[in-house]
């Protein structure tokens, strides 16, 4: 809730005289104007987006792996050489996910 900070303030005899029933008007209007809302019906109107996209062209030029490029054997990703932890058996892996 936003504060006025240049409004006057209220004195602790005005905030005495603020009457029960008035109090317990805001606490009823306050729990009224929350909704109830169920999340599966709401979740329904998505569409994910797995959808078929057989029909789509890329649009992203993609490279081939450089010279001084390697592909981790775990994570499947394209490191440069610096990012080399170890190689067992012919088979390089990433500083990530030597970790």
């Amino acid at each position: 809730m936003a504060t006025d900070y240049d409004a006057p303030r209220k004195t602790d005899d005005e905030l005495s005289e603020d009457s029960i029933e008035e109090l317990k008007s805001r606490r009823v209007d306050k729990s009224a104007s929350s909704v109830d809302v169920d999340e599966t019906e709401q979740a329904e109107g998505f569409e994910l987006p797995g959808a078929d996209l057989s029909g789509e062209e890329l649009s992203v030029r993609v490279i081939p792996r450089q010279y001084d490029e390697f592909t981790c054997s775990r994570c499947f990703l394209v490191h440069h050489r610096s990012q080399l932890a170890k190689e067992v058996n012919g088979q390089m892996v990433c500083r990530e996910c030597a970790a």
